[in-house]
């Protein structure tokens, strides 16, 4: 996704196998539940929502994508980061407006995120919440910076014009 490149059918099979480990462990909570396999359904959630956001398409319900509220809202929160490298590299492109595109989707997150208050032991969002923060202030900081550069720059260009 980060070199422009449609991933449309690496998401399939990745969901066929999401599909297909759910199947495997239903009958087997203590496997489902351990944290490597809500590793992978988080890596999943951050996949699907991150598509959906550069696709310009509803996001996916935990529902939808066929797992729970845990990994997916863990898995959500990790969207920020995804968004800020996008950002950065449309700063770099010079493309100050889809820059602040992705900061916007990037406070959408955070302001759902900031919905949630559970202790550590049962859902650990609160340090992803202080990542996702700290992610925001920097990009929001260095979006503003550019689209004040780009002002001066076309002043500049104008008073170089008159002159």
């Amino acid at each position: 996704m980060h070199r422009g490149e449609k991933v449309d059918d690496q998401f399939k099979e990745l969901k066929d196998e999401v599909s297909r480990l759910s199947g495997l462990l239903a009958e087997h909570p203590d496997i489902a539940n351990a944290g490597y396999v809500e590793a992978a359904y988080q890596e999943y959630a951050e996949v699907a929502i991150l598509m959906a956001i550069l696709d310009e398409a509803d996001v996916p319900s935990p529902d939808e994508l066929g797992i729970g509220s845990a990994p997916y809202l863990l898995g959500l929160a990790d969207v920020v980061g995804e968004l800020r490298r996008f950002a950065l590299t449309e700063l770099k492109e010079g493309k100050v407006e889809k820059a602040d595109h992705h900061l916007d989707k990037m406070e959408d997150i955070f302001t759902a995120l900031m919905r949630f208050d559970y202790p550590d032991a049962i859902l650990p969002i609160r340090r992803k919440q202080d990542i996702v923060r700290s992610l925001l202030e920097k990009t929001r900081g260095e979006v503003a910076v550019a689209t004040s550069t780009r002002r001066l720059h076309v002043k500049l260009e104008e008073a170089m014009k008159k002159g």
